[in-house]
């Protein structure tokens, strides 16, 4: 690594946000290359913080040979965990985590609009109707959660005032936090599904995960279950989905995400009964870009110094592993 390293970033930074990241890095060169400049600017860098939502020819990237590292301004990897990135040496961070209280809030909102009804209201709202209908409880209810990394756990914290009975499951099944009655490995999902009357969705996209829950996996959970899928779109099959709500096997469901973005005008989502879409809204916060950009600092210093970065990517699994450490059990 030169000793003065080149940073592109692709998040929307204003001016102050580069002048803290050139604090934390006095002799490195920045470069603020957006959506429009990224795919030029990258086989040039040295370190790269963003979001590339545009084609990026990572293989050339790879090839030019400079890039060292690479933090992902988002908690999912799949704009970068490409084979070429895969197998090079690069190192990758991901933001996990650092926008959970808000994902937190976004996925109780899409819980309570489906068992409060909060949809059908506003419907009844806009024809002048004023008619009671059953809802459903929160409370007490069994949740599974798919996914107990930085998101995950933080809405732990959030359910657990409600009394619900959670269920979880994550590909390292450790530090299991007291409001969590199991933890368990991915292969123990099949036996959660009946158990649950809400499945939320948290997991990353990876090969293992993508269509993780098709029809089989939705056949397997209890006749009026809720669905909910803050994670990434194509965890869940869409047709899949439709058909359960078509059917009524699905009670309701609350999608922050889509397989895909936007979906399609002819896409099947849009007419789908019970269903609330948000457009992917579950990781916006007044301080998103303040709170990126002392992560993205914290890590550059941890870079430079040479010490362990935090939210380091397993580039073979597609997700950090958990930090080392005794159980969460307890505080």
């Amino acid at each position: 690594m030169t000793s003065s390293p080149r940073i592109v970033l692709c998040y929307p930074v204003e001016p102050r946000h580069v002048a803290q990241i050139q604090a934390s890095a006095p002799t490195a060169t920045i470069v603020d290359a957006g959506q429009e400049r990224v795919a030029a600017e990258l086989p040039g860098a040295d370190i790269f913080c963003g979001h590339p939502k545009v084609p990026v020819p990572w293989p050339e990237v790879v090839a030019a040979g400079r890039l060292r590292w690479i933090q992902s301004s988002a908690a999912g990897l799949d704009h970068c965990l490409v084979p070429s990135v895969v197998d090079s040496s690069i190192t990758v961070t991901s933001a996990s985590g650092v926008l959970a209280d808000q994902v937190a809030e976004h996925t109780l909102a899409l819980v309570t609009a489906c068992t409060r009804r909060i949809p059908l209201f506003l419907e009844q709202q806009a024809r002048r109707e004023f008619v009671r209908r059953p809802t459903r409880d929160l409370t007490r209810a069994t949740v599974v959660i798919v996914g107990l990394g930085g998101n995950g756990r933080r809405l732990v914290e959030v359910l657990a005032p409600f009394r619900v009975r959670i269920l979880a499951t994550d590909w390292f099944p450790v530090r299991k936090p007291a409001a969590v009655e199991f933890l368990g490995g991915p292969e123990t999902l099949d036996d959660l599904l009946p158990e649950a009357d809400i499945l939320i969705l948290c997991a990353p996209l990876t090969d293992r995960t993508r269509g993780m829950i098709d029809a089989a996996a939705i056949a397997r959970l209890k006749p009026g279950a809720i669905l909910v899928n803050l994670a990434r779109g194509p965890l869940v099959v869409e047709d899949a989905l439709v058909d359960a709500l078509e059917s009524g096997h699905l009670d309701s469901a609350g999608i922050d995400v889509t397989p895909e973005e936007p979906p399609a005008p002819s896409s099947r989502l849009w007419a789908a009964p019970r269903l609330v879409i948000t457009p992917h809204v579950g990781g916006q916060a007044a301080n998103r870009i303040d709170a990126m950009t002392d992560f993205f600092c914290d890590n550059l210093s941890r870079y430079l110094s040479g010490r362990s970065l935090e939210n380091l990517v397993d580039k073979r699994l597609g997700f950090p592993e958990p930090p080392t450490g005794p159980s969460d059990e307890h505080p």
